[in-house]
């Protein structure tokens, strides 16, 4: 299986929500670490995997999804490529350890672009419509969700471009969720 092959299967297994996450970290990645010396292509495994623990077919109830994105990638993608072991176990724990939640340290220079990049497509108006879509019709669970997450990801990214494009993007943030208070007349 190659990068096009899993690109395209992240395109379809991805509930429309995906690829184009996949595609922005990829974007973001790009931004952040342009003047890192990483491995860009075990990078961009990583980047159209990490989240395959929560598509539907790969999701297991009580898991972590990105251990599950782990799993799935080590034993039924990466085997399948011309990758070496070395570089697939690169790949598999950058998938591991991205989650804004995972408190572990990076262990690679992917490992931390992934997860920088990954936390910035959680801020900004990006970042707020990703919660809205995920649901439910509920506003004010939504905008919680958002604050929980922004707090869980504010102050931690390393990279002196991640942390400016963080910096940004919060202001963004923020000047949303005060519209949305005022416009809900506290009502959400």
């Amino acid at each position: 299986m190659n990068l096009e092959q899993i690109q395209q299967a992240t395109r379809e297994l991805g509930q429309g929500w995906g690829y184009p996450h996949a595609a922005r970290v990829a974007q973001l990645a790009g931004i952040v670490g342009e003047d890192l010396t990483y491995d860009r292509e075990a990078f961009a495994y990583a980047v159209y995997l990490h989240d395959w623990g929560a598509f539907p077919k790969y999701f297991q109830p009580g898991v972590d999804h990105a251990l599950r994105s782990r799993q799935v990638a080590e034993t039924e993608i990466l085997p399948q490529t011309t990758l070496a072991p070395a570089v697939q176990a690169l790949i598999a724990e950058a998938i591991e350890l991205h989650d804004y939640r995972d408190r572990r340290p990076h262990t690679s220079v992917e490992s931390l672009l992934l997860r920088e990049a990954d936390w910035l497509d959680m801020l900004g108006v990006i970042g707020v419509a990703r919660e809205f879509a995920w649901g439910p019709n509920d506003l004010q669970q939504c905008y919680t969700r958002i604050l929980a997450r922004r707090a869980g990801i504010e102050g931690r990214l390393t990279l002196p471009k991640a942390q400016a494009l963080a910096t940004a993007r919060i202001a963004q943030m923020e000047r949303f969720l005060q519209a949305l208070q005022e416009e809900s007349f506290g009502l959400l």
